[in-house]
């Protein structure tokens, strides 16, 4: 391409790149608080609320065991309880063999369960599921509180089976504080 022809292109083109796609449209401050729900290890981002296994088990059985089966051994979608540690790639991975922390538990739940209306629990309900589920593993007692301060302090069974992305934001240990 000759010289002038290119020049020409780039004076043309050069308005179109600077303008961008101009796909979509802005959002509001508060549009975006509605979907900045987010729950780290360390459990920034939990909201207010709490929940008992008691207060999960009949949510569970409305809204979750059609497809995740009874107390959570697996129906139509993956069991949530009784697989044992994890042996290969293959292995069946639960919440207890496979999890590392609580608040992604709560998390998921929270945004994308049950499945056919993301995001339509409340957030009482999510840590009652949250505590049911916990409970079923054998992670927590039947009897605990899961809130904001209680949720983040459970260790997990494989809570060391991962390497962190972000050490800062991991729940404390004998090694980090909060």
């Amino acid at each position: 391409m000759s010289m002038p022809r290119l020049l020409a292109l780039l004076a043309v083109c050069t308005p179109a790149l600077g303008a961008g796609p101009n796909l979509g449209t802005p959002i509001s401050p508060a549009e975006l608080a509605a979907w900045d729900i987010f729950a780290l290890p360390n459990g920034k981002g939990l909201p207010t609320g709490s929940g008992t296994m008691a207060q999960g088990a009949p949510i569970y059985a409305q809204k979750c065991a059609y497809c995740h089966g009874d107390q959570g051994k697996g129906g139509i979608s993956a069991a949530l309880v009784g697989a044992p540690p994890i042996k290969s790639l293959d292995s069946p991975k639960t919440i207890a063999n496979f999890w590392p922390y609580p608040t992604t538990v709560f998390d998921f739940i929270r945004r994308a369960m049950p499945w056919q209306q993301p995001r339509s629990l409340t957030d009482d309900e999510v840590y009652a599921l949250t505590a049911y589920i916990l409970a079923l593993n054998k992670i927590i007692g039947e009897q605990d509180v899961m809130n904001a301060q209680t949720l983040p302090k459970v260790k997990m069974p494989n809570r060391d089976g991962f390497i962190p992305r972000f050490p800062d934001k991991m729940p404390p240990g004998p090694d980090r504080d909060m």
